[in-house]
C-alpha cells in the first residue's frame, strides 16, 4: 500500500502538472469527477490504489491543503501550483503589507536582476509567515527568506490573488519589491 505522502504527490502530478499521465480530463477551472480521478488513477496510474475514502483522508491531511473538493464531494481540483493551463477563478485581493517567499542562494542573483518569475507555473506563490518560506526554501537547500513588498506592489496596479489553502499568488515580483537583506 502507498504511503500518503506518495499519494499526496501522485495527485499533485496529476492535478496540478500531468494530467495526461493517467488520461485525466480537467475543466477549465482545475475540476474533474473523483469517480474519473479515482478509475483513472486505479487503472492508469502505475500501482497506484486508492478509494474515495482514502482520498478524504489525504486532502484532509495533506500539511499544504494542495486539494480540495467542492461542496458535494464529487469533484476535487488542486488550490494552486498548476504548470497546466486553468483559471482558478480567484478575485484580486489586497495582500498584507509584507509577505515573504523562501529560496535558496543559488537563485539569489537571477532574483536580484529580475525579479520572481512564474517559471513554469502559473503564479509565484509567496505566504504570509516566514514559516512556510523557511519550509518552502529547504526543499531546494537552505532557505533565504525573501520579504516581499506586496501592499506597495498592489499600490502600484499589481494583482494578488488567495487560493483556498492561503498560498498568495501573483504574476510576477520585479526587484524593486524584495528585500534581499
Amino acid at each position: 500500500m502507498q504511503t500518503d505522502k506518495t499519494l499526496s504527490k501522485f495527485l499533485s502530478l496529476v492535478l496540478r502538472h500531468q494530467p495526461q499521465l493517467i488520461e485525466l480530463e480537467l475543466d477549465e477551472n482545475g475540476w474533474t469527477t473523483v469517480d474519473e480521478l479515482l478509475e483513472k488513477a486505479n487503472k492508469n496510474g502505475k500501482g497506484i490504489q486508492l478509494d474515495f475514502e482514502r482520498l478524504k483522508e489525504i486532502v484532509a491531511n495533506n500539511d499544504k491543503q494542495r486539494f480540495t473538493f467542492n461542496e458535494t464531494f464529487d469533484k476535487i481540483r488542486a488550490n494552486q501550483g498548476h504548470s497546466v493551463d486553468i483559471d482558478l477563478a480567484l478575485s484580486p485581493e489586497t495582500p498584507p503589507k509584507i509577505l515573504y517567499h523562501g529560496t535558496t542562494e543559488k537563485y539569489i542573483f537571477p532574483i536580484k536582476k529580475q525579479g520572481l518569475k512564474k517559471q513554469k507555473r502559473q503564479h509565484v506563490h509567496l505566504s504570509i509567515d516566514t514559516e512556510t518560506a523557511i519550509k518552502v526554501g529547504t526543499r531546494h537547500g537552505k532557505p533565504i527568506i525573501l520579504k516581499i513588498k506586496a501592499l506597495d506592489m498592489h499600490q502600484n496596479g499589481n494583482f494578488f490573488y488567495l487560493s483556498k489553502n492561503g498560498v498568495w499568488l501573483t504574476e510576477k515580483v520585479l526587484p524593486e519589491y524584495i528585500d534581499f537583506e
